[in-house]
């Protein structure tokens, strides 16, 4: 049973990120877990917490009612993926700009202006 329902959740959040035109790691960064852990997760390898699911839903703009397998009808398509709600402005980057903007919050004060005087450089 367990499997099965980690399995079923596992396809439906894929389902969802790859709607979203999102990554593995864009989902888990912005859920607040492991790219390593939501990839387990996406494969059917384990359950997520229930925080963890509400998280997923907020992101993937996906009811948990479909995530858990709980509905046939109201939030499913034609093709029985996930009913998406309109995508958040933030999230509609292209993932190239999603991957540069996750190295650049890593970066030191120094680094980010440095950065930011390259950028103004390329703008030229």
């Amino acid at each position: 049973m367990e499997q099965r329902l980690a399995t079923l959740i596992g396809n439906a959040v894929r389902v969802a990120r790859q709607r979203l035109e999102l990554t593995q790691a864009d989902v888990a960064e912005r859920v607040g877990i492991a790219t390593e852990v939501y990839g387990r997760l996406e494969r059917g390898h384990m359950l997520p917490s229930v925080r963890t699911l509400r998280k997923l839903c907020l992101v993937l703009s996906c009811s948990s009612d479909v995530l858990l397998g709980l509905s046939a009808t109201a939030a499913v398509t034609e093709d029985g993926a996930p009913q998406l709600a309109e995508d958040p402005p933030e999230y509609r980057e292209r993932p190239e700009v999603r991957r540069l903007m996750r190295t650049v919050r890593k970066l030191d004060s120094p680094r980010l202006r440095l950065l930011g005087q390259v950028a103004h450089a390329l703008e030229r």
